[in-house]
Parts: structure tokens; sequence; C-alpha cells
């Protein structure tokens, strides 16, 4: 694991979710669960808490099964998963398909209004926006945002515009003033130097289950945090490319192993259909 902050058990059980239950229409035991999670060092206190508060967020269902409590996914969980599977194995790290469209976002709240400028700065930046100015943010490419303004309850604050920028207009100098790119850069660099040794170690199969889990996990924060913005103009030296070649090279190192662990541990049912 790299860097200094440490993953968090949601985090790490959407990933085992995605890996072990997306797509397979089944339910997983608690236990099974527990002793995945005691291998990544994860007490069993701590993994029913967020067993449990995944539920209380419709992010899990519960099966039982005789005396056995299983958990399976719900529609809200499954979207999550499948954006993240869509972010890691499709989309990528880097962009090198930009048409030269931006999605511009203006808008303009009353002064009062601190909590919904801060939740709405908080959104637009997971969605891949920087602040062009004050109240003008910018992403690359064609954004959809009108889900995430709605919830938000913005609508009649927020407009949204697709725009290309003029001939003369030096983007690469724009992005570098609205995006923190030293940041973003520093934590491909320390995925890279914690991860690329594993392209050549190869760890016991209970060890492969943990890293595995663990990789994904930490890939998919980074990628997430990353607008994806145009690499022809980002650095010459930008770090994106090598870390996805790092993380897929290390991932499919892993994956037999972790494939085996996963088979000896798991117990799972077939989800029933929910009342």
């Amino acid at each position: 694991m790299t860097g200094e902050e440490s993953l968090r058990p949601q985090s790490l059980m959407l990933t085992f979710l995605g890996d072990q239950v997306l797509g397979r229409d089944v339910c997983v035991y608690s236990g099974s669960v527990i002793d995945v999670f005691a291998r990544a060092g994860i007490g069993e206190q701590a993994t029913r808490s967020t067993l449990t508060r995944m539920v209380n967020r419709d992010l899990l269902r519960r099966q039982r099964e005789g005396r056995r409590m299983y958990f399976g996914l719900t529609e809200r969980s499954e979207a999550v998963l499948r954006d993240g599977e869509r972010r890691i194995w499709q989309t990528g790290a880097v962009n090198r398909h930009w048409d030269g469209t931006w999605t511009l976002l203006g808008f303009s709240l009353p002064e009062s209004w601190q909590r919904q400028r801060h939740d709405l700065r908080s959104q637009l930046t997971w969605s891949g926006f920087g602040p062009l100015f004050n109240g003008l943010w910018i992403a690359p490419g064609e954004v959809d945002v009108s889900a995430l303004v709605a919830e938000l309850g913005l609508s009649a604050h927020v407009k949204v515009f697709r725009a290309h920028a003029d001939a003369g207009m030096d983007i690469g100098q724009m992005i570098e003033e609205t995006w923190e790119l030293s940041d973003l850069a520093g934590r491909y660099e320390a995925f890279v130097r914690s991860w690329q040794p594993w392209e050549d170690e190869l760890p016991d199969a209970d060890d492969a289950l943990v890293l595995r889990l663990r990789l994904q996990t930490e890939w998919l924060r980074i990628v997430r945090r990353d607008p994806r913005l145009p690499v022809k103009h980002l650095p010459d030296d930008w770090p994106a490319e090598q870390a996805e070649k790092t993380f897929r090279a290390v991932h499919e190192r892993l994956s037999p192993l972790a494939r085996d662990a996963f088979e000896r541990l798991l117990d799972l049912m077939p989800a029933r259909p929910q009342a």
C-alpha cells in the first residue's frame, strides 16, 4: 500500500464485492467476508460494522439462509461498482482521444449558502472539474452533471455549456493553473514505487488475495481523482501511463493465485429475488 492514507474498510469491501459478486447473481456469507478481511488486517468488529453501515446506506442487502447471513448487491451498489469497473478497465488513466470539447459550468449562489457551495465544489472536483474562475468550473470532454446538480437542489443556480478553446489559447498553461497536477503526479509516482516490485515477486495465495484487493482499491482511488486531462497538453513525463502499466502487470500476476484463494475461502449462495 502506498502513500500516507490508509484504505478504508468500505473501499476494500466495494473492491471485494466488485471482484467476487458483481455480475454473478450471488450473495456471500458474512463469515467468508470476515475471514478474507482478517487476512487484510481488519478485525471482525470493524468488518461487521462496515457490512451494517453498507446495508443502512442501501449498498448491501441481507439474505438469511438457515442460521447464516449472506450479503448481496443492491441497484445502488451495482451502479457504483459498474462505474468503478468502467474507470479501471475501459476509461483508463490516459486520455489520448480528447476531441477538444470542454464542459463549462457556471454557478451563482447566495453568500449565505456556504454548505451548498462546499457540496457543489466537492462534487464537481469528484466529477473531474477544476475552478477556471471563482464561479466558473471546467472539465475535459462532455460531462453530464445534471443528476448531481439536481440531487443538490441547485438546478436553478447552475448553467452548463459545451465549448472549444480559441486557437491562440495556451491550454497547457490553463490546465496547470486550474488543477493540482503535482499532487496527482505524486500519487501516480508513489503507486509505481510501491507496486512495481510485485511485477517480479510472487506471494502465496492468501497474500495474493489481500494484495490484489489493495492494488485495485488504491488504483481506483487514484483514477477517480484524475480529471483525465488530455495527455497531449500534460507534461512530457506525465506518470499515469507507467502507473497504469504497473497496475495491469501486477494485477495479472496476482490474479491466478488470488482466484484460487477466493474459491477456497468463499461461501456463496444464489441471490433470491427481493420481495
